[in-house]
């Protein structure tokens, strides 16, 4: 009986939502220039810790205003925007909030002291229901620890988003699963897959760090069919790979959904990059080190991306490299770095021809006409597969033509922000072994392509619209997760349909 009432009471609020449903939306991404607190070894009071968030939150209340006056349905703030994220376990302490499970059906901004001391969860709650908008913000969630083996504070510590709706109700909470170099939070006892549901589609959350690994990130793609993904970061661009704007706009293609996000403003640490990306292609994206202000980023997005008749084609990412037998490469492969990882690379010595390298199991195959080629300017194309970096936990496949940092080729692979050379063709394939691929192409001074290339079904990489913009990566970025050194598989299906109906938080529409 019970179970029977769960699916038809599911079962109605999904046709309600379907009823009502919009086929756009106007989002809002907001990069924040955090103001951090003083630097200090001994934890500040409650009242000090406070002061510092609300100065951060007068920043981001002048944001969500201005979005909700731009039309926008839901803003998204970036990670640690409150107070930063240098801290110990004990320094953070006074930051901290208990934030409640969702299902608790709490307004925080009228009824404010129902779980305690709640200050910056009612100044949150307060600004997403008088300004009729979802907010994202990430804030700091402490948890008292009653079993055994706690934490010598007693509490555990969570790096934390939380979602309001327009009636300033707490509809999604999320624990940080994948920390980096963060002592003063936990990680969950598993990474958890959190959703919610609106009139403009289905959203998904995780962190930062989160987006380069299976759980949460693919599961809550392949298995809960999210249309968008809200992202905060605190991300440090490291080139040639891994510059924000680069992988989350590639991100985006490679898993077909939007992602919204907001990235952390603070040059002198190499944080900056944020992004309003659809399946197809970036829709709006920022990327500024020489000021220190925040920006605010708007754009309309399809509800449900996967449903438009521009959606991207499914890819095989290895059929035409598995298809082909492999080019000859003219010249001796050489050895070079890209971070810690030893790639093969080859030279693109001619304007012109077709190049393959491999490593191990992983033939990288490029086919090219360069418009002009700048006398001084080195082009290799590289190849690597193995576990990543100094953790030797996370495993890459990739295929790369990148620009050199100098003519001297032990520069190739080193961060190189700048080049002139334009290519008339390209086309970049691999013989992945993974499903798991995101197509990044990155242009002179950090910018993005949008339009000007495209990934067919059978796995290239090709420009497409005339000749490309000076060149200074063109990549295929491969995740192999199930031979990760610590991969789990993520929810089955059977429960990801349960949790949906459990904790997913249904809006409906009122009848006018």
């Amino acid at each position: 009986m019970a179970t029977s009432l769960l699916t038809s009471v599911a079962g109605l609020a999904l046709i309600i939502l379907h009823v009502c449903a919009l086929d756009n939306f106007i989002a809002a991404v907001y990069e924040h220039a955090v103001i951090l607190p003083n630097k200090t070894e001994i934890p500040v009071s409650q009242e000090e810790a406070l002061l510092v968030m609300n100065k951060n939150i007068d920043i981001l209340e002048i944001a969500i205003k201005q979005a909700a006056q731009q039309g926008a349905q839901i803003i998204l703030t970036p990670e640690d925007a409150l107070y930063g994220w240098k801290f110990t376990r004990k320094t953070i302490f006074p930051y901290l909030e208990d934030v409640p499970e969702p299902q608790v059906n709490w307004i925080p901004c009228q009824d404010p002291h129902r779980f305690g001391h709640t200050p910056v969860q009612v100044r949150l709650s307060c600004l997403a229901k008088n300004n009729s908008i979802y907010i994202l913000v990430n804030i700091g969630d402490k948890k008292q620890c009653k079993s055994n083996g706690c934490p010598p504070n007693g509490y555990y510590q969570y790096n934390t988003n939380v979602v309001y709706d327009t009636k300033g109700k707490l509809v999604a909470r999320y624990h940080k699963y994948h920390l980096y170099m963060e002592p003063q939070f936990d990680t969950p006892g598993k990474p958890e897959l959190v959703t919610f549901n609106t009139t403009f589609g289905m959203f998904g959350i995780f962190t930062c760090f989160d987006i380069l690994f299976h759980d949460p990130a693919i599961t809550l793609v392949k298995d809960f069919h999210v249309d968008t993904i809200l992202f905060p970061a605190a991300w440090m661009n490291v080139l040639p790979l891994l510059t924000a704007i680069e992988f989350h706009s590639a991100w985006a293609m490679g898993m077909g959904v939007n992602l919204l996000a907001a990235n952390i403003h603070h040059p002198r640490l190499n944080m900056t990059g944020s992004g309003i990306y659809a399946p197809h292609a970036p829709k709006v994206y920022h990327y500024d080190m020489e000021t220190q202000m925040g920006k605010i980023l708007f754009s309309k997005l399809e509800s449900h991306p996967h449903t438009s008749p521009v959606y991207p084609v499914a890819v095989n990412w290895s059929a035409y490299a598995t298809s082909i037998k492999p080019f000859q490469v003219q010249k001796k492969t050489f050895g070079g770095f890209i971070s810690r990882d030893v790639f093969n690379f080859t030279e693109l010595f001619e304007n012109a021809g077709n190049l393959t390298v491999c490593q191990k199991e992983l033939c990288c195959h490029l086919s090219y006409r360069i418009l002009k080629k700048e006398e001084n300017e080195v082009y290799v194309l590289g190849a690597f597969t193995g576990l990543h970096g100094r953790r030797r936990r996370e495993y890459w496949q990739v295929c790369t033509m990148l620009k050199c940092k100098s003519a001297n080729l032990t520069t190739c692979g080193r961060p190189i922000e700048t080049a002139l050379t334009r290519f008339e063709m390209f086309s970049l394939s691999g013989t992945f072994g993974t499903k798991y691929v995101f197509p990044e192409v990155l242009l002179s001074k950090i910018h993005l392509s949008p339009e000007k290339f495209e990934v067919l079904k059978d796995g290239r990489l090709v420009n497409k619209n005339g000749s490309s913009g000076p060149i200074l990566t063109v990549s295929l970025f491969g995740r192999w997760y199930k031979k990760d050194s610590f991969y789990h598989s993520g929810a089955s299906r059977n429960s990801a349909i349960t949790y949906l109906l459990i904790s997913t938080s249904l809006m409906i529409c009122k009848l006018l």
